[in-house]
């Protein structure tokens, strides 16, 4: 089976199923400001983690269009009070249009608060994102599932991850023997690895099945590799053609050589018969 296609079956199987959400997609709200003249990321490390990240999970979601993917922008949860506000580098919300885009999410307009919110310690976040954030995210807002990741590999490793049980309780997930956190929420394994080219300790999804999912980019070099081959297959058969058709060419001159030869064989003989004759 063809692997691109073999994964949109899988990406059918897999990805939740949920209600559409109540509300309607609100680009801007005035008076509730979605800007705080902060860059997007941190750092270059957060920059791309971030970015590799939002584009894996854009790519797998893009499927259904009642998925809305936020990249460090505000989320207001609370309609009048505009500190009642937060900006997860990543969140994920069931259920809403994809489109339009929003310049902040305001979760009574839409209806819906994200499933899960995944963000990448910095120093001068990484405390409040152990402690403070958790319940806030979970508790205070609703959220199903919280993330914390460090990107910087010259940092010690730390991915952690939280739910909220059905009771209201919040629990931190158990990871399996190699550090994957399994998202019920999202129906997805998150598992790090160590880019040694850009020293980035990426955070990267996983279907449930072990299937990695990739960024447009590998996407792009893997359809080119199969393009390759299928033109250095083509390639092989014209010449194993060419082959053939020099054999064949071969064979007919090689067979009209033969034929030559014995005709002139023939005549030879026949001459020598004339002149034995001749002699009696």
């Amino acid at each position: 089976m063809n692997t691109l296609n073999d994964f949109e079956i899988k990406q059918r199987k897999y990805i939740p199923v949920f209600p559409k959400a109540n509300g309607k997609p609100t680009i801007y709200i005035d008076g509730y400001p979605c800007e705080d003249d902060e860059p997007m990321a941190a750092t270059a490390f957060h920059g791309l983690q971030i970015n590799i990240l939002f584009d894996q999970l854009s790519r797998y979601m893009a499927i259904n269009e009642l998925i809305y993917i936020g990249v460090d922008s505000f989320i207001y949860y609370e309609e009048g009070d505009i500190t009642k506000c937060v900006a997860p580098d990543i969140y994920i919300v069931f259920g809403v249009e994809k489109y339009p885009l929003r310049r902040s999410f305001y979760t009574w307009k839409e209806g819906a608060v994200p499933v899960a919110v995944i963000e990448f310690l910095s120093d001068t976040t990484a405390h409040q994102d152990r402690t403070r954030k958790v319940e806030l995210y979970l508790k205070e807002i609703g959220v199903q599932e919280y993330f914390i990741h460090q990107p910087e590999m010259e940092k010690p490793v730390e991915f952690r991850g939280w739910q909220r049980t059905r009771s209201g309780d919040i629990v931190e997930i158990e990871p399996d023997a190699e550090g994957g956190l399994f998202s019920e929420a999202l129906n997805l394994w998150l598992r790090w690895e160590d880019d040694q080219t850009t020293h980035v300790r990426l955070l990267r999804p996983y279907l449930p099945d072990g299937t990695p999912i990739d960024t447009s980019m590998e996407i792009k070099h893997e359809l080119e590799h199969e393009k390759n081959l299928r033109e250095e297959e083509q390639l092989l058969r014209e010449q194993e053609q060419m082959l053939r058709e020099e054999e064949q060419h071969h064979r007919r001159e090689a067979e009209v050589k033969v034929s030559e030869l014995e005709a002139e064989l023939e005549r030879l003989r026949a001459q020598m018969d004339n002149t034995n004759n001749q002699n009696v």
